[in-house]
């Protein structure tokens, strides 16, 4: 997925809290062989060679993410695609199906080019998250390039996991306790992140963060962010009350949704 991931375990003794992260590490591996894109064999990478009418059977990761995005971008409006940087080759969206019953995909026109940049870090801190309650460490915080943030329950004595807006040094920490917290901005990479309704460049130019109870919602709802007008904004929050987006323009701060900010640390 290009970019880097942290595991944290609290509360637990130290040989066992080092087993569950290698078991962790392990899992992380096996979802990059299914979601990434630079994989020639993945699933990803696969479906990019099918042709309209053609369906191809996934592996349960892959086809659990995908589910999750085509329910995301029905949330957001169209704000959030897992398909947008098809636009870069095509001049519209590819259309595609999931077929439940066989775990399958099938395209019904234009060229599945799929990037799960915007959802994948988010979907595998999800499943990296119920691997350690299966393995009873239900104290943890995992980090995905610094822009996805997944804590479980607060270690002990303590509010929650402190976590700051940018970077580790961020003025600004909250206490995160099972819940997620993703940001998405041009600073980094520039003017990566396309609308997928026009194939434009994002118009808001500032960075954003959201709040989710998944990581994978909480990374595509950023994304979307980025993209959606306040009114169509208020529109989607409306509908999801486990929902926050806040932006920083020109050093006021604005918040939307019906979520609570958490305690800052």
């Amino acid at each position: 997925m290009a970019t880097y991931f942290q595991i944290r375990i609290a509360d637990e003794d130290e040989a066992y809290a080092s087993q569950a992260a290698q078991a962790v590490l392990d899992l992380l591996d096996k979802l990059e062989t299914h979601l990434s894109r630079f994989r020639a064999n993945s699933d990803i990478a696969r479906i990019a060679e099918l042709a309209p009418g053609e369906k191809m059977r996934l592996n349960e990761p892959t086809y659990a993410c995908l589910e999750i995005a085509k329910k995301m971008e029905l949330a957001t409006l169209g704000g959030f695609s897992a398909t947008a940087a098809a636009l870069q080759m095509q001049s519209a969206l590819p259309h595609w199906s999931l077929l439940p019953e066989e775990l399958s995909i099938r395209c019904e026109g234009g060229h599945l080019l799929f990037d799960l940049g915007a959802i994948g870090k988010g979907f595998a801190l999800d499943r990296m998250a119920e691997l350690l309650r299966r393995w009873d460490c239900p104290s943890y915080l995992l980090v995905a390039g610094g822009s996805s943030i997944l804590a479980g329950e607060a270690p002990n004595g303590a509010g929650g996991w402190s976590c700051g807006l940018g970077d580790d040094n961020a003025p600004r920490r909250f206490l995160l306790t099972d819940t997620s917290l993703s940001g998405s901005g041009l600073a980094v990479k520039g003017s990566h992140i396309l609308d997928p309704r026009t194939g434009r460049p994002a118009p808001r130019q500032n960075r954003c963060w959201a709040l989710a109870d998944t990581a994978a919602e909480s990374d595509a709802l950023s994304t979307a962010c980025m993209v959606l007008t306040e009114q169509e904004l208020d529109q989607v929050l409306a509908q999801n009350q486990s929902w926050l987006c806040f932006f920083e323009t020109d050093g006021i701060e604005q918040t939307m949704g019906g979520r609570s900010l958490p305690p800052q640390a």
